[in-house]
């Protein structure tokens, strides 16, 4: 049973502005429509009360794969009052939000394996903003603080949460993965305990904090150490990441590849020491492996992969010596072939990912103290209004050199 409150029962009587308008029928699946177990009107404390003023506006994809922006929730009106904040909640006004290659594939494919857009869909889950309300029964923040979202949202009963490993909650509820709602709005309410207070570091540097977490999830579960040879499969977003804390980690050498070479240019400009390998067309598994492998000095035995790509997965393992590791980061298609002889008679061993946990405080203390500069990762910054261009901007990223782009609400 869901309630609707009287601000957004009228707001459905009201056609759109024609300057958002996609379709005139607003869903009930969609943010306006909050599921409460009892009629209980939550407001923020008096001197919580947010300062909004703009209209919330969202950023959404659909199975037809359009793309475009219209308003969302929750309204202005419920920002103000309090009203839809549940017990243990905040509003957040975001401030810069990042486009992740799974918001291209949402967008473009309709998918992500088994993760399927279904209905109008809010994308976006690399966020940073400012508190501008809080449930009464929220004590550990303030309006005002600055935070980093973290997207999830647990059952903390099964096992995987109970064990500390809650990215493998069984009832996960990740925003911007269908059927959650993302956070490229202007607003957005979000459980308080995964708001990260990030002082006064810039919300650029808050929102990469996302991207951040998932190499340092690899990384951890890599065992990447001192004086490690690691290859990086992939000069992306994540393999640039990814990079940077090989680098910070003492990792020697360092190898990364990518198709384009002003990625790998990149690469070199923030690790000059990184030795770069471009991956050309026509050239076997088994011939890029032995070259990578030749750059590290024959020595490496682990290997971070995070384009995803089936190709690039099997010249990493061709690429890692006897005992060696693939550690795999990156998403890639539902089902792919690997070379499994060469995994058993070499004895490597083929780790996956799946997110992160527990890495957000790591994250922020890493770049607050100055050992991670990304700065140089983020190459286009958009309005929320200009959404629409700044996705193209990314999914364009070999002719525009995209690598992270942010879109701002200011």
């Amino acid at each position: 049973m869901s309630r609707v409150s009287p601000a957004v029962r009228s707001l459905l009587r009201q056609p759109y502005s024609s300057q958002w308008r996609k379709t005139p029928v607003l869903r009930s699946s969609q943010a306006w429509v909050k599921p409460v177990s009892q009629p209980v009107r939550c407001l923020a404390t008096p001197a919580a009360m947010p300062s909004a003023s703009k209209e919330n506006i969202g950023v959404y994809c659909n199975p037809a794969h359009d793309l475009w922006v219209k308003e969302s929730g929750p309204s202005v009106n419920e920002v103000k009052s309090g009203e839809a904040l549940q017990e243990g909640e905040v509003t957040i006004a975001i401030k810069s939000t990042g486009i992740c290659g799974s918001d291209i594939h949402f967008w473009r494919h309709g998918r992500i394996g088994p993760m399927v857009v279904e209905h109008d869909h809010i994308l976006g889950h690399e966020s940073a903003g400012e508190i501008i309300a809080v449930h009464p029964s929220v004590k550990n923040l303030s309006v005002g603080d600055r935070v980093a979202v973290e997207p999830s949202s647990i059952c903390n009963k099964c096992e995987p949460c109970l064990t500390g490993r809650y990215n493998g909650c069984l009832e996960m509820r990740f925003m911007s993965t269908p059927p959650v709602d993302g956070l490229l709005r202007r607003y957005v309410n979000h459980s308080a305990i995964w708001c990260h207070k990030i002082g006064d570091m810039s919300y650029e540097d808050g929102a990469m904090l996302e991207p951040l977490s998932v190499s340092l999830a690899g990384m951890h579960r890599a065992q990447i150490a001192l004086g490690d040879p690691v290859l990086i499969c992939g000069a992306g977003p994540i393999g640039l990441m990814t990079l940077l804390c090989c680098a910070a980690a003492g990792a020697e050498p360092i190898v990364i590849t990518d198709i384009d070479q002003n990625r790998l240019d990149v690469a070199k400009e923030i690790c000059p020491r990184v030795k770069t390998y471009k991956v050309e067309p026509g050239v076997s598994m088994e011939e890029a492996g032995a070259a990578m492998s030749k750059l590290a000095g024959g020595s490496l035995t682990t290997a971070l992969e995070c384009s995803g790509v089936e190709s690039s997965i099997a010249a990493a393992i061709y690429s890692v010596k006897f005992g060696g590791k693939v550690f795999v980061i990156g998403v890639g298609k539902p089902d792919m072939q690997i070379p499994f002889m060469r995994l058993s008679t070499q004895e490597i061993d083929l780790q996956f990912q799946y997110r992160y946990a527990n890495t957000w405080p790591r994250a922020i203390r890493l770049v607050q103290s100055g050992v991670l500069d990304m700065k140089r990762l983020v190459t286009h910054r958009f309005d929320l209004e200009d959404a629409v261009s700044a996705f193209e901007t990314s999914a364009a990223s070999a002719k525009t050199g995209a690598i992270k782009v942010l879109i701002q609400s200011p």
